[in-house]
């Protein structure tokens, strides 16, 4: 075997070699430059000079700064949890349906991957607006009560920000689940039952402890994209509703300090880092325990 790998190392090198080569030039050095200039200042329109200064990081700790990095946190945390709540019960309907029925559910679940983003965003604009879809059926339904009906505001807000970000992470969430639940022994499913848990003991107490290596990593792909997020609280947000990546774009685009938004951006990469490697822990430390 160990001659078959030696043999087998020159193949192996020519075809990891162009995609290393790709991401080191196209990943890498990009991050490393945008890191460096969060060391930097601005000493002319389009200069940049690297001084080692950590000023920038010192200023986003201000408390304008601050309040939006926790808002942000808040968003994502919250986006995550409603996502857990909703996904769950639709991954386990997934795992316990039919072969047919499974495989067209998982593709509802797919569909809104094919479709873009910012077109996506823009049809639920078109539902939650003032004219929308849905205050246009509430005000069509209190017309023949004889209601009075204001239409309400459903957009521009934190409600159509959390609405949003629900919306686009959700399949983040559901896929994890169902991989994980999928391959659950279903024999000691029917053990609890047998033993006299009702379903939603069981799904407690059996379901959720085997599943939860799979139930952490779908929370963290569903969180890390949510505290990241920056066409949805743009488009469907209202002054009040920005997050950190709305203003790190500001800082490179209107604002023009280069240095201030790298910094912003490695803040939250390095807060990424920090969720990955609490994973991480929380992983090696069920299997230390399994043992």
């Amino acid at each position: 075997m160990e001659e078959d790998w030696k043999r087998a190392k020159g193949p192996f090198a020519a075809i990891f070699t162009a995609p290393a080569l790709w991401l080191f030039v196209f990943f890498v050095v990009p991050l490393a430059v945008i890191w460096a200039y969060s060391f930097g200042q601005n000493v002319g329109p389009t200069t940049i000079e690297i001084s080692g200064t950590f000023r920038h990081y010192v200023r986003a700790a201000d408390a304008v700064y601050l309040e939006i990095f926790l808002k942000s946190l808040w968003l994502a945390a919250l986006t995550t949890f409603l996502c857990l709540v909703i996904g769950f019960p639709v991954a386990l309907a997934i795992t316990f349906a039919p072969d047919k029925a499974k495989a067209w559910l998982l593709l509802l679940i797919m569909l809104p991957f094919w479709t873009n983003l910012l077109i996506r965003t823009y049809a639920l604009m078109a539902v939650l607006r003032r004219e929308g879809y849905v205050n246009n059926s509430l005000g069509w339904a209190a017309e023949h009560m004889g209601w009075a009906f204001e239409p309400l505001p459903l957009l521009h807000n934190n409600f159509a920000v959390i609405l949003g970000l629900v919306y686009v992470n959700l399949p983040f969430l559901v896929l994890p689940l169902y991989a994980a639940l999928d391959r659950l022994d279903r024999s000691l499913l029917e053990a609890s039952l047998d033993l006299g848990a009702g379903h939603l003991r069981t799904i407690w107490e059996v379901v959720v402890p085997l599943a939860l290596p799979g139930i952490l990593s779908g929370l963290l792909i569903t969180f890390i994209p949510a505290l990241g997020s920056y066409l949805t609280p743009d488009l469907l947000g209202g002054p009040d509703s920005q997050m950190i990546a709305n203003v790190i774009e500001s800082q490179f685009k209107r604002a023009n300090d280069w240095p201030f938004g790298s910094a912003l951006s490695f803040i939250l990469m390095y807060l990424t880092f920090i969720a990955i490697a609490g994973q991480a822990v929380i992983t090696n430390r069920r299997r230390r325990l399994a043992r």
